[in-house]
C-alpha cells in the first residue's frame, strides 16, 4: 500500500513539474523510418554505405527499424538559453551489432555557448552534407563517439568589426565504443585496443562582407589511452597507455610521448588534422564555394617542415643549424560547389579533387650518430601504431574513400588503401515541389600504403542515383537508390536501396 502511494505520489508530482516546465516537453519531434538494401556482388555499393554516420553494413542484404524522439535545441531560439535532447535507437539486420544507439543526448545553450553530453550526429563544416565525397578528419562516416563536448556552433561576430570578423569553433573528450566489435574482427589474434579515448577540437575564422566571404579553419583529433593489444615477435604484448589527468592535457596539446618511443620522444596518441578553407561568392542568381581540406597526420606535416640542423660526433642530438626540411604541397582535397537559385531542376553541383599519394614522402629517418638528416616521411595516413587508426566499428571517421577497416578480410584494423588520386562529382535538383534527387560519381587510383604498395593500381569507378518523394500528408517519405562498383578496390557490386519513413511533431 505504501509502495503504491509512493508511485502515485512521484507520477503526479512529476505531472506537475511537466505542466510547469512545458517548455521543455513541447515540439517533440519524433522519426520512424524503415530501410532495406539488397544487393549483389562482394558488398554494399560504396555509396550506399558511406557517409552515413555509420549506420550501414556492407553486407549484401541488411536493413533497420529505426525510432527517434528529438527536442532540438532550435526550438529556443528566441531566448537567452535552450534546452535540447534526443534519443535514436535502431534494431538492424546484417549490421555489426543487433541493437544501436545511434543518438542519445542531452545539450544546453547559453546564448551562443552550447554544452553537449553523449552521442550525437554532427555535420561536416565547409562541405555540403549531400554531394561531398566527405571531411577527412572531422567526417559522417562512422557512428558517433560518446563525448562532453562545448562549443560556439554558430559564428559569433567579433566586437568593433562591424561583423567583419567572426569565429567558432568546439572542444570535446569522449571515448570510442567498439572494443567488442574490435575482438570479434581481429579474433584477438591482431592488434586491438580496448576501450580508446578520443579528442577532437576546431576553431574557425570568417572574414568579409554578406555576398563574399573567407572562412579559414584548423580541425584537430586525437586517439589516446586505451589498452593495446598487439604482437611484437611473435608473442602477444599489451600496453597501458596513459589515460591519467595528465593525458588528457596532452591530447590537447600534443604533448608527452608512446609506452613504445625510444630515444625519440614523439606525441602520445594518434595526432591528425586538417587546414580547411572556404570561399563564398553568394549573389542573386547563384552561389559559388571554393574549398580545401589539407590532411596532416603530424606536426612535420601540420607545419609543411621539420628540424634538419642536427650536429654530428658528440654533437648528434644537439641542435647546431638554422636548417630545417621542407615537404611539398602535393597531398589536398580541393572542391567547388555551386548553387543555382533559379534552376530548380539542378540546383547543387559540387566537383572535388583528391590527392594522397605523398604522405610527406616514402621515407623516415631518425638523426642518428653516423647520419645527422632528419626526414618524416611515411606518414601512413588513418594509420598509428598503438592506436586503433582514425576509424570506429570498421569505418574510417574522416573521408571514405580511404577504404575503411570492415572492408579488410585478414582481420586487420587498419587502413589498407591510403594512397590515392580521385575525383568526384555530385549533382542534386528538386524538378517537382515534392520529388528531389541525388547523383554521386567517383573516379579513383589507389596505390595501397608505403607499407604495402600495391603491384599495380587500381582503378574503380562508384555510382549513386537517389531519388526522394514527399508524401503530400502525414509527414510521409519515400527514398529509393540505386549504387554501384566497378573495380578491385571495394569489389563488383550493385545494389538497390528502399527507406520509408515518418516524420512529426508530438501534439500535446
Amino acid at each position: 500500500m505504501r509502495r503504491a502511494l509512493l508511485i502515485a505520489f512521484l507520477m503526479s508530482t512529476l505531472g506537475l513539474l511537466a505542466q510547469q516546465q512545458r517548455p521543455l516537453f513541447d515540439s517533440l519531434q519524433y522519426r520512424l523510418e524503415l530501410q532495406a538494401t539488397m544487393s549483389d556482388g562482394d558488398h554494399t555499393p560504396l555509396w550506399l554505405s558511406a557517409n552515413r554516420y555509420g549506420l550501414s553494413s556492407l553486407r549484401t542484404h541488411n536493413g533497420y527499424l529505426r525510432a527517434a524522439l528529438e527536442r532540438p535545441l532550435e526550438r529556443d531560439s528566441l531566448r537567452r538559453w535552450g534546452v535540447g535532447y534526443a534519443v535514436d535507437l535502431v534494431v538492424p539486420v546484417g549490421f555489426t551489432s543487433h541493437v544501436v544507439v545511434q543518438q542519445a543526448f542531452v545539450e544546453g545553450r547559453w546564448l551562443k555557448g552550447v554544452f553537449t553530453l553523449g552521442s550525437k550526429e554532427w555535420p561536416m563544416q565547409l562541405k555540403n552534407q549531400k554531394l561531398s565525397s566527405g571531411a577527412q578528419t572531422l567526417g559522417i562516416n562512422a557512428r558517433p563517439i560518446p563525448q562532453l563536448r562545448v562549443a560556439l556552433d554558430d559564428y559569433w561576430s567579433i566586437p568593433f568589426t562591424k561583423k567583419w570578423v567572426a569565429v567558432k569553433g568546439h572542444i570535446a573528450y569522449g571515448m570510442q565504443t567498439d572494443t567488442r566489435w574490435q575482438k570479434d574482427f581481429t579474433h584477438r589474434e591482431r592488434k586491438y585496443v580496448e576501450h580508446p579515448l578520443y579528442h577532437s577540437k576546431a576553431g574557425y575564422l570568417r572574414i568579409g562582407p554578406k555576398n563574399i566571404t573567407l572562412e579559414l579553419g584548423l580541425e584537430m583529433a586525437c586517439q589516446f589511452g586505451g589498452t593495446t593489444h598487439t604482437w611484437e615477435n611473435y608473442e602477444q604484448v599489451t600496453y597501458h597507455n596513459d589515460a591519467s589527468v595528465k593525458s588528457f592535457f596532452n591530447a590537447l596539446t600534443s604533448g608527452g610521448f608512446d609506452a613504445t618511443d625510444s630515444h625519440w620522444k614523439n606525441n602520445a596518441g594518434n595526432h591528425l588534422g586538417s587546414w580547411v578553407g572556404r570561399l563564398n561568392m553568394d549573389y542573386r542568381k547563384w552561389n559559388l564555394g571554393l574549398y580545401f581540406d589539407r590532411y596532416f597526420e603530424d606536426h612535420s606535416a601540420m607545419l609543411f617542415m621539420d628540424y634538419d640542423g642536427y650536429g654530428s660526433g658528440k654533437d648528434w642530438d644537439e641542435r647546431k643549424r638554422s636548417r630545417f626540411f621542407l615537404y611539398d604541397v602535393k597531398d589536398m582535397m580541393l572542391g567547388a560547389e555551386l548553387t543555382l537559385k533559379q534552376l530548380p531542376w539542378l540546383q547543387h553541383i559540387v566537383v572535388e579533387y583528391l590527392h594522397t599519394k605523398y604522405q610527406s614522402g616514402p621515407v623516415y629517418h631518425d638523426h642518428t650518430q653516423h647520419i645527422s638528416d632528419h626526414i618524416s616521411g611515411c606518414d601512413n595516413y588513418y594509420n598509428h601504431h598503438l592506436e586503433t587508426g582514425w576509424q570506429h566499428w570498421g569505418m574510417v571517421m574522416g573521408n571514405p574513400l580511404y577504404r575503411s577497416p570492415l572492408y579488410n578480410t585478414d582481420g586487420e584494423v587498419m587502413v589498407e588503401n591510403n594512397r590515392f588520386i580521385a575525383y568526384h562529382l555530385g549533382l542534386s535538383g528538386q524538378p517537382l515541389a515534392r520529388l528531389h534527387y541525388r547523383l554521386l560519381t567517383t573516379w579513383q587510383r589507389s596505390y595501397g600504403t608505403y607499407l604495402t604498395m600495391l603491384p599495380d593500381p587500381q582503378e574503380t569507378v562508384s555510382l549513386l542515383a537517389e531519388v526522394q518523394y514527399q508524401l503530400p500528408r502525414g509527414g510521409w517519405q519515400v527514398k529509393g537508390g540505386f549504387g554501384f562498383d566497378t573495380g578491385k578496390t571495394y569489389g563488383r557490386n550493385t545494389g538497390f536501396q528502399l527507406t520509408v519513413s515518418k516524420r512529426g511533431i508530438f501534439k500535446r
